[in-house]
């Protein structure tokens, strides 16, 4: 009888929530950072700005007391974005021990250090069993009890095993991979590819313009994670191709809406004003500075990242990626 602390009531925070509370003997409490949120999620029991008309089941605790949420759990369950992750993992350090399995559902880099998820986790809580959940979901979906297929990545195989036996069912399925770094590299570099892809459908281009930007963008995914330590394959797999798909594609997708929006002619403090974070925005930009420190050749992330960062046009930019010469096409380059 697994009790789970799932600390982040955004979507996904609330959407695995909802979905551990219908596994038959299983206890989970839903941690919010403000009060005041807390107390409408219990009074309302509704996530109406993200997951509305989803209603929360009554055996999920809603609290914003850290120490009720985490007090006996057998797991936690992380769902901050990367940008507020390290401050909140500061607040819940004090109620963490060594051996205590922690599941990270964050998808991006830190700006200022470029670590992943996991890593500022055990950095700051000083845990060492450490699962990353990624791969194609929208929270709207997964809360519905729509068919979802995730990676959970471990070095931890056996945890990784309790993951799949725990969180997973047949409508949530989950498969293992040890490839933690390229799991992680996957679920933040996509987020990039959704604004080039947003930016894509606010020019017009077309389908046809778009599965070649995908293409391409995974090769450059590729390329980047290969150059930090990643095994090739994961790109291949549920957490590269399969969340790049579902990223580029779905209206759900906060990325692919920014990339849109700037391409219609909205400015940038306009698109980026809204109360959800698009992980992609903050992660453009630290992965350009890593591009050009390790002279990797991403000429589309480089592109997203002048588009946000330099004032370029998105149709400028555009058509440069067009003018670039033109190669022989191979698995990598």
């Amino acid at each position: 009888m697994p009790t789970f602390a799932v600390l982040g009531s955004g979507g996904w925070g609330t959407a695995l929530a909802i979905v551990l509370a219908q596994k038959a003997n299983t206890h989970v409490r839903l941690w919010s950072a403000r009060p005041e949120r807390a107390r409408h999620l219990r009074e309302t029991r509704e996530n109406v700005a993200q997951l509305p008309g989803i209603p929360i089941p009554a055996n999920v605790e809603v609290t914003a007391d850290v120490d009720v949420a985490t007090r006996g759990a057998d797991c936690w369950i992380v769902a901050v974005p990367t940008a507020y992750l390290r401050i909140n993992a500061l607040r819940w350090k004090p109620h963490a021990h060594a051996n205590l399995p922690v599941i990270s559902l964050t998808k991006g880099i830190e700006g200022e250090t470029f670590q992943r998820p996991t890593r500022i986790l055990a950095d700051v809580l000083g845990v060492h069993r450490l699962v990353a959940l990624s791969g194609p979901s929208h929270a709207e979906e997964v809360a519905r009890g729509l068919p979802t297929s995730i990676v959970a990545a471990s070095t931890d195989g056996e945890l990784a095993a309790w993951v799949q036996r725990h969180v997973g069912g047949d409508r949530l399925r989950i498969y293992t991979n040890a490839d933690v770094i390229g799991v992680e590299i996957a679920g933040a570099l996509k987020n990039v590819l959704g604004i080039a892809a947003g930016i894509c459908d606010g020019l017009g281009f077309g389908d046809s313009a778009k599965a070649a930007l995908l293409t391409r963008g995974l090769v450059e995914i590729q390329r980047f994670g290969v150059a930090f330590g990643a095994d090739p394959g994961t790109f291949m797999g549920l957490a590269g191709v399969g969340d790049l798909i579902t990223t580029c594609f779905s209206q759900h997708g906060r990325n692919r809406r920014v990339g849109e929006r700037l391409a219609r002619g909205e400015s940038f403090a306009a698109v980026t004003a809204g109360p959800q974070v698009a992980e992609g925005v903050n992660t453009a930009r630290s992965v350009y500075e890593r591009i050009t420190r390790a002279g990797l050749e991403a000429p589309i992330m480089t592109g997203v990242y002048r588009v946000l960062y330099e004032n370029a046009a998105p149709l400028t930019v555009a058509h440069a990626l067009l003018d670039r010469p033109q190669k022989v096409e191979r698995q990598e380059g």
